[in-house]
């Protein structure tokens, strides 16, 4: 993640850049260093670097980064031809190269080539079935064509080998959401809480999961999966906060008739209370014109 003074940073180095104050050649490494997108700025003054020899040449081996760094930055914005000549150029100096040819079907992918980038990706997992990186595109194109069943396997094929993958794990638990196959996401979260569990935006996706499932047993899960994203933001999750009055109204309704021992007994009873209280101070502090909405939707929780 950038932090705040790197991106303030970066953002003076790009004003210095585009003034032509220089510095290009190290604005360009910090945006790859930092691993961000700046396509625009990238390929103007990676491109006026590679059609100066004098500039290129006084790079040496870095003039290649530049090349690929360009090509990618070209794709974004529908720049073909500039990214085509920087991967020819990529391609007659690393004849064999396999992430020259990850870029090759990169650029047919970006060309909506999708059969020929899906050929392309399988070939290179041939010669190495361990690459993230293809793995990932072949998921990407199986999206960009409305085939959801199709990403959901290639992703369980790849969290079989890479199974610590938090942002694979994250990606297929959306797609199941989009389907609305609420027991499978739940597992996906479930994984990722195991493995990151002082991540809120975790607990907090299982308890919407285990909320929109529904079911006295699913409710009082995510009660707790609620307060724990409360916990570990130290009070200042709004959604988490909402998700506490909304679980203890449903489990009230569903345990009507119940013993109370069975209904729930596993909770302070006086934390819906302390949730809508929070509720309404911090709607008092930010958002005033909405306090009475707010209040009377709490009140009609009967919490």
């Amino acid at each position: 993640m950038v932090t705040k003074t790197e991106e303030t940073q970066l953002n003076q180095l790009e004003i210095q850049v585009d003034n032509g104050g220089g510095g290009a050649w190290e604005y360009l490494s910090l945006v790859r260093k930092l691993k961000v997108r700046r396509s625009e700025m990238v390929l103007k003054h990676g491109s006026s670097i590679l059609s100066d020899p004098g500039k290129r040449s006084a790079l040496g081996p870095d003039v290649w980064t530049l090349h690929e760094q360009v090509a990618i930055a070209a794709m974004d914005c529908q720049c073909f031809d500039v990214a085509q000549n920087c991967i020819k150029a990529l391609q007659k100096k690393f004849p064999e190269s396999k992430r020259v040819g990850r870029l090759e079907a990169l650029l047919l992918e970006a060309k909506g080539l999708w059969g020929e980038a899906e050929e392309a990706y399988s070939s290179l997992l041939e010669d190495n079935p361990l690459d993230q990186a293809i793995h990932k595109r072949r998921v990407a194109i199986s999206k960009a064509l409305g085939k959801p069943s199709l990403a959901i396997e290639l992703l369980n094929k790849y969290l079989e080998l890479f199974m610590a993958d938090h942002d694979a794990w994250r990606e297929l638990a959306e797609i199941y959401l989009s389907l609305q196959m609420y027991k499978q996401a739940a597992f996906c979260y479930e994984e990722l809480i195991l493995s990151h569990p002082t991540v809120p935006l975790y607990h907090l996706a299982y308890a919407d999961v285990l909320y929109t499932i529904g079911g006295l047993e699913n409710l009082i899960s995510a009660r707790k999966y609620y307060a724990a994203t409360i916990d570990l933001t130290g009070g200042k999750n709004t959604r988490a906060l909402c998700g506490i009055c909304l679980c203890a109204s449903a489990i009230a309704q569903l345990s009507k008739g119940r013993n109370k021992e069975d209904a729930d007994s596993t909770t302070a009873p006086e934390l819906p209370s302390l949730a809508a209280a929070a509720l309404e101070k911090e709607y008092k502090q930010k958002a005033p014109d909405k306090l009475q909405l707010i209040s009377s939707a709490l009140r009609s929780l009967k919490l």
